[in-house]
This record gives structure tokens, sequence and C-alpha cells, in this order.
């Protein structure tokens, strides 16, 4: 009977490192960690590949509505005064209503961008804007694999580290 390997740890915090380390893997491509680790990373990281790679053109395109503030030449928002019920004024933000065409997820599509949102962390940038790991898994890491069956990753070991022996790896994308 195959089981998971426990590495030591609780499940709580053991289930909280792989999540990390498979984020990592997805953003930057390459991670250094234990050669236990990186096997149980690879299976889950092949996994959403795969997933990836099955669902990437499961969308369409449909119109929609979208309201957003109309802005003038300098990109702030125009304004206008408006009397409320009561006689009082205040200035209220113009709305301009345009469509635009947008990906809508077919049910299969949504259910593994969840599935995947269940093994990765969400990350920010150095700027603090929001990175999208579900969307790079889908746009652009499944097409580079889209013709492959399998063998997304690769471990290369780099030999034992220093003071306690453990045998380090590379975990890469291939």
């Amino acid at each position: 009977m195959a089981t998971n390997r426990k590495l030591g740890r609780t499940t709580d915090i053991r289930l909280s490192i792989l999540k990390t380390q498979a984020t990592d893997l997805i953003l930057h491509g390459k991670i250094e960690t234990t050669e236990a680790r990186a096997k149980e990373v690879k299976a889950i990281v092949d996994s959403l590949i795969a997933l990836a790679v099955r669902e990437k053109d499961n969308f369409e395109m449909v119109d929609a509505k979208v309201s957003k503030a109309k802005l003038d030449s300098k990109g702030n928002k125009e304004t206008e005064l408006v009397k409320s019920k009561n006689g009082k004024e205040y200035l209220r933000v113009v709305k301009e209503t345009t469509t635009e065409k947008r990906q809508k997820d077919m049910p299969s599509r949504l259910n593994a961008r969840r599935k995947m949102m269940k093994h990765l962390n969400k990350v920010k940038d150095s700027e603090g804007n929001n990175i999208d790991l579900t969307a790079k898994l889908f746009n652009e890491i499944a097409p580079k694999y889209e013709g492959r069956v399998g063998g997304y990753t690769r471990i290369l070991k780099t030999g034992p580290r220093r003071g306690d022996n453990a045998e380090i790896v590379i975990l890469e994308l291939v």
C-alpha cells in the first residue's frame, strides 16, 4: 500500500511545507531541498501540470458588461455635482459602461483551477500585486508541456548537506 512520507513532521506542518515548496517550484521553476521532500513535491507538481495540460483550452469567450469610472486626460476620475433628496450637494463619480471579451471557464476547468488553488499558496510580487499561479499554469507552463505525457520535473542530486548529511537535490521543471 502506497503512503506519503511523513518527513518527521506533524500533518499540518508537513502539508504546509509541501504547499510552500510546490508554490515556489511553479513560481521560480527550480528549488533546492532534501531528496525525500523533493519526491513528495514532484508528485504534487506533476499532477498539477498534468491537470493544466488537460484543461488549458477548455474555456469560452463571452461578452461581459463592465462599469468603470470615466477618466479625464490626466487619468483622474471625472466627477459631477449632484443634489440629494434633502437638498445637499455632493460629488458623484461618472461611470461608463462598456462590453469586453472575457474568458469564461467551463465547469471542468473551474474544478481544475480550484484543485490547483488547494495545493498552492497565494503569492505577491515585490510591488505587492497578486500573482495568479493558476493562470501561469494554464497560460505558460501547460503549452510548454503539451506534447509530453508526464515527467514534467526532474531531480538532480547535488550531494550531502553539511551538518546533518542529508541528501540535497535540485528539483526543477524540465
